[in-house]
């Protein structure tokens, strides 16, 4: 079995999907001769065709409303945005058409869409390149929120995200796009959508994190373990629905919790987190919850982005806090 990048295992899935049905098109700027800003979608138009991987103009709110009324057709349109921060002109159809047409019609029209989109920063990029705004997605009813953070949950969750009956917004880390490498076996097994993965077991402290600061969170899990501090490590994988279950679980076990996330830190995912917790298993807490995220500010440039970016320095400071707190 070959390792393969996050972005390996995005083309993976896609061939794989479209040669299983029929029904599954790709759209976006430069997706088909070019293969992609990021070559996420290279080989598929050459084994596809033009009808079924289409190049478009570039108009973002074209792309979002064209989406709508091709899954509504019975066609299961995967569209990318070159990067998240370009999306916005399209909101309008995402939010107003493609989140609401399952409750308008009450269930006669369903939407079966992908939205993908590169995400987040530290790659050198202007601000519009580098933006981490999951958290306005995840607040609107009727779409789910999909990020994966490594090659295998990347191909398993798109797999789920194509095949799902409702608009899935597919935030891919870019930072890890080819950094990281993992086995991944071209099966067509999907992983389950709304569900926490638990990537390391632990009992004094759950740190949660999302995308690419799940390599972060991890890192500094196994020097905490040097320490003697046993970390469990959850990767939320998807944002909305949150699989809240499964941090309380944790949460109730360790009776402390951290949250990594590389978005701005007010009214965040990460808040949501903190206050279901607070909610449900304020008892269950020895220490009030952390976290550690990007600032309140416009991602800066590149000159002074490793003033931004969250390094396992700054997780293992803040869970000696939380440790000392609840000594």
């Amino acid at each position: 079995m070959a390792k393969v990048t996050l972005l390996e295992a995005v083309n993976m899935a896609l061939h794989h999907e479209m040669a299983a049905d029929e029904n599954v098109v790709c759209l976006g700027e430069d997706i088909g001769t070019n293969g992609g800003v990021f070559r996420a979608t290279v080989g598929l138009k050459d084994k596809f065709g033009f009808k079924r991987v289409m190049d478009t103009p570039l108009a973002e709110g074209l792309i979002g409303g064209l989406t709508v009324g091709m899954a509504s057709q019975g066609l299961r349109p995967v569209a990318e945005f070159q990067f998240q921060g370009f999306i916005f002109p399209a909101m309008e159809q995402i939010i107003c058409q493609a989140a609401r047409m399952r409750s308008r019609t009450r269930g006669r029209i369903t939407l079966p869409l992908v939205y993908r989109a590169p995400f987040g920063g530290f790659i050198h990029a202007p601000e519009h390149h580098s933006e981490s705004v999951e958290a306005l997605f995840a607040h609107i009813p009727g779409l789910r929120v999909v990020i994966p953070s490594s090659p295998a949950r990347a191909y398993g969750l798109l797999l789920a995200a194509i095949r799902s009956n409702d608009p899935v917004m597919f935030f891919e880390p870019k930072r890890i796009y080819r950094t990281v490498k993992h086995e991944v076996q071209d099966n067509g097994q999907a992983l389950p959508l709304d569900v926490a993965f638990i990537l390391r077991q632990g009992a004094d402290i759950t740190l949660v994190s999302w995308g690419a600061s799940v390599n972060e969170t991890l890192v500094a899990a196994e020097q905490l373990a040097e320490q003697g501090i046993s970390a469990e490590v959850i990767d939320l994988a998807t944002i909305k629905p949150l699989d809240i279950d499964t941090i309380l679980k944790s949460v109730r076990k360790t009776g402390r919790l951290c949250i990594v996330h590389e978005a701005a830190k007010s009214f965040g995912v990460g808040a949501e987190i903190a206050a279901q917790v607070a909610e449900k298993a304020l008892w269950d807490l020895k220490a009030p919850i952390a976290r550690v995220t990007g600032y309140d500010v416009t991602m800066p440039y590149y000159q002074n982005e490793k003033y931004y970016q969250i390094h396992p320095e700054d997780i293992l400071l803040e869970v000696k806090n939380v440790m000392e707190h609840s000594a």
